[in-house]
């Protein structure tokens, strides 16, 4: 059976750059709050989400499209950040509470790893050098900081200019998204030592850095509706550029553009294209290379606060959030969070010619 509909032909006479949500699959059992992260497993179809709700949940998605909660365990504050080791067997979280949390999917245990001064935004497994098992968080407190799994005691310690808002790793690329516009950029064969500092290309806050899959440079999306392509070596900076998304012109007006945040970038695990979401209730599929949007979707209802492709590239996850751009006026205390499932079709995530893919 496909999964959820997806091998259904689309309506014709829609727009061959115009997306289908019809097919769309809700998951049961959504957190009770904000969502702050949501990633899969690169081992199974279990998909993490962690909560300002203080839980990080799991979630096994069957090929049709159903869903099933599998665990959850609980912080002592919001939960900001989650991801799995490259194996799946393991749960790292983060949150308000400055407290680096792991979770044994085999044996249920929990252990806290670590502690920063100040709540910690993002937590990522990393290889550094020849430890098995090594976590990197990045905290409002400006530091980010190594730990290994199997002690509480941070290995090392990187002091930066600013408070970290967003943090991605790749392979050895480690990208800091900090306050202030800043950027920091580790070579983790070097991991304490910062490889480069820039200012982000947008102009505006920085809400979320995603690295290219293979590497070279990475996708930074800010307050002010834009994206901008990144790539780290100044050989590659001819590659650079930026654009606009999530930004509208109203009906019947004239030199108005509502801009919306950008608060969601993920690359697709097999063609290194890319999705960016944002709160204006849209997300995007785009083609670097050929500097081309692949899909663009109609509004899904409300903000989306966080994406994920799973392993295969065949499901792409997105959760209806608030984020609070709107301030504390926008909040509907009685509109809850959801979780969606959309299924990929190859022409919406493909880009248009696989040999210019990087």
């Amino acid at each position: 059976m496909a999964f959820f509909g997806a091998s259904q032909p689309s309506q014709s006479g829609s727009s061959s750059t115009t997306g289908d949500l019809k097919n769309d699959v809700e998951i049961t059992s959504a957190p009770e709050d904000g969502v702050s992260e949501i990633q899969f497993s690169s081992a199974a179809d279990y998909l993490a989400v962690s909560s300002w709700d203080r839980k990080v949940r799991v979630y096994e998605i069957a090929p049709t499209g159903q869903s099933q909660g599998k665990f959850f365990y609980e912080h002592d504050g919001p939960v900001l950040s989650c991801c799995w080791s490259k194996d799946g067997t393991k749960l790292a979280s983060a949150g308000a509470d400055r407290v680096v949390k792991l979770y044994d999917v085999q044996s249920s245990a929990q252990t806290q790893v670590g502690q920063h001064d100040s709540p910690i935004r993002t937590v990522r497994f990393v290889d550094v050098g020849n430890a098995n098992g090594m976590l990197v968080t990045g905290s409002w407190d400006k530091t980010i900081r190594y730990w290994d799994v199997r002690q509480q005691q941070s290995v090392a310690t990187v002091h930066l200019p600013e408070r970290v808002y967003s943090m991605d790793v790749q392979q050895q690329l480690l990208v800091i998204g900090l306050a202030e516009r800043h950027v920091c950029i580790i070579n983790l064969s070097n991991p304490t030592a910062i490889y480069k500092s820039i200012q982000s290309p947008l102009k505006w806050q920085t809400r979320v850095v995603s690295c290219f899959p293979n590497a070279t440079g990475f996708a930074i999306g800010s307050t002010e509706g834009r994206c901008a392509i990144q790539y780290v070596e100044d050989k590659d900076t001819s590659l650079n550029f930026s654009f606009k998304c999530h930004r509208e012109t109203p009906p019947n007006t004239r030199d108005v553009t509502n801009v919306f945040s950008v608060n969601a970038i993920s690359f697709h695990p097999t063609y290194g294209t890319f999705s960016t979401a944002g709160s204006d209730g849209t997300f995007h599929f785009w083609d670097k290379d050929a500097k081309h949007r692949l899909k663009g979707y109609p509004s899904v209802g409300g903000t989306i606060s966080a994406t994920a492709f799973n392993r295969s590239g065949g499901i792409f996850a997105y959760a209806i959030s608030y984020d609070w751009s709107k301030g504390f006026h926008g909040n509907q205390p009685d509109v809850n969070p959801k979780l969606m499932l959309h299924a990929i079709r190859e022409d919406e995530a493909k880009p248009r010619s696989i040999a210019k893919k990087r």
